[in-house]
């Protein structure tokens, strides 16, 4: 499902309200809200905003459980860590615990990164089916999401929820969620906006299958929903109805 804005104010917002209403559903429903973060600058407004006077007191947020989408492989403390961004502006504003955080942890090598990342999931879910309520992604210009890049082994993966990979592009290692687990989740939730993505758009929504040109088209929700939520810039090469 599409959802377009004519400004930036207007996304946030409605993607703030949309947050809050799914966290209600699935705390009414299963006690918890599991709620899978991206990382970059185009969600951090989003986070100041959750945790904004508007908005910090409409979710029950010590029954919310945060994940990552993919990690660079920095120190926590390094300005480049998702996690980080995370912490300055979610974690600490909201005074979340650490028992609430499942970070990735970049101390180890990035295959044993991947590989304790995918047991902290497992641990997580335990006998459950492994499904995130909410998961956010983002979109690069070279259509990437997560760190599911263009021409990368990963794109072929099947059977593994975390993988490690030397991404080329940006000569560093990343650990990622694969596109199985991602395709599980309830709500798969892409924010892209800036006349610079309306391309990226258009391959993901419009174009031919070509997952190695375009990794994101890889995403689809098995048995979920998925959202976009894009400003008008974004979606100027999308025909809506």
């Amino acid at each position: 499902m599409l959802h377009t804005f004519h400004n930036l104010d207007q996304l946030f917002e409605s993607l703030a309200d949309f947050v809050v209403a799914k966290s209600k559903h699935a705390i009414a429903k299963n006690g918890r809200f599991s709620f899978v973060l991206s990382g970059g600058s185009s969600p951090k407004h989003l986070y100041e905003l959750l945790a904004s006077d508007q908005y910090k007191n409409q979710i029950e947020w010590t029954k919310v459980f945060f994940f990552f989408g993919d990690e660079r492989y920095v120190p926590a403390s390094d300005a480049q860590s998702n996690f980080l961004m995370a912490k300055k502006t979610l974690f600490d504003p909201l005074g979340i615990l650490p028992s609430q955080v499942y970070a990735i942890d970049t101390t180890v090598s990035p295959d044993d990164s991947a590989l304790s990342y995918q047991n902290d999931i497992h641990s997580y879910f335990k006998d459950n089916p492994t499904c995130f309520d909410f998961i956010l992604l983002g979109l690069g210009d070279n259509v990437h999401t997560a760190s599911l890049f263009p021409h990368s082994a990963i794109l072929h993966e099947q059977t593994a929820f975390v993988k490690a990979a030397f991404v080329e592009e940006v000569k560093m290692n990343r650990i990622t969620l694969t596109a199985p687990i991602i395709n599980k989740s309830n709500t798969i939730v892409f924010l892209v906006y800036g006349a610079s993505k309306a391309e990226a758009v258009k391959h993901v929504l419009s174009d031919a299958a070509n997952i190695e040109e375009y990794p994101a088209q890889l995403i689809h929700a098995e048995t979920g929903e998925i959202h976009w939520f894009l400003d008008h810039d974004a979606a100027k090469y999308i025909k809506q109805e």
